[in-house]
């Protein structure tokens, strides 16, 4: 392997890290914000509150797919790169390459690592605001 192969193999693998960290974040702030407006919700009575904790939770969950898709293309590519010899020298960037090869964002939405968080969150919302609503 080449030290031009090795330098862009370290570029790709420097975008998955970021891409990884930023799905993490934003699994943490959707527990925290819905935490937060959940236990104002009750303490104030407002079941309101409940269902406009819907909206940060699906922003939440589409952000967090897409970043897992693009972290998925750039994992595509940085197969591309390390097994196909030559493919370092444009140090290209480009995932659309791969773009057939990974779920679609609408997907990727539904797999496990996303939908089992935010799928809950969203069930929770809806029962415990339902819950709270005025008859």
């Amino acid at each position: 392997m080449t030290d031009q192969t090795v330098a862009h193999l370290q570029m790709i693998q420097s975008v998955v890290s970021r891409l990884a960290q930023n799905s993490f974040t934003y699994k943490g702030w959707a527990v925290t914000v819905v935490s937060a407006i959940l236990a104002l919700a009750v303490q104030q009575s407002r079941a309101l509150y409940l269902f406009v904790a819907l909206l940060p939770t699906l922003a939440f969950w589409g952000l967090d797919a897409y970043y897992l898709r693009q972290e998925r293309l750039f994992r595509k590519l940085y197969d591309g790169v390390r097994t196909t010899p030559g493919a370092s020298q444009a140090f290209s960037m480009d995932t659309s390459p791969y773009a057939t090869q990974v779920a679609t964002w609408w997907g990727t939405c539904w797999s496990k690592t996303i939908a089992w968080l935010y799928g809950p969150l969203v069930i929770i919302l809806l029962i415990t605001g339902l819950a709270y609503s005025p008859r």
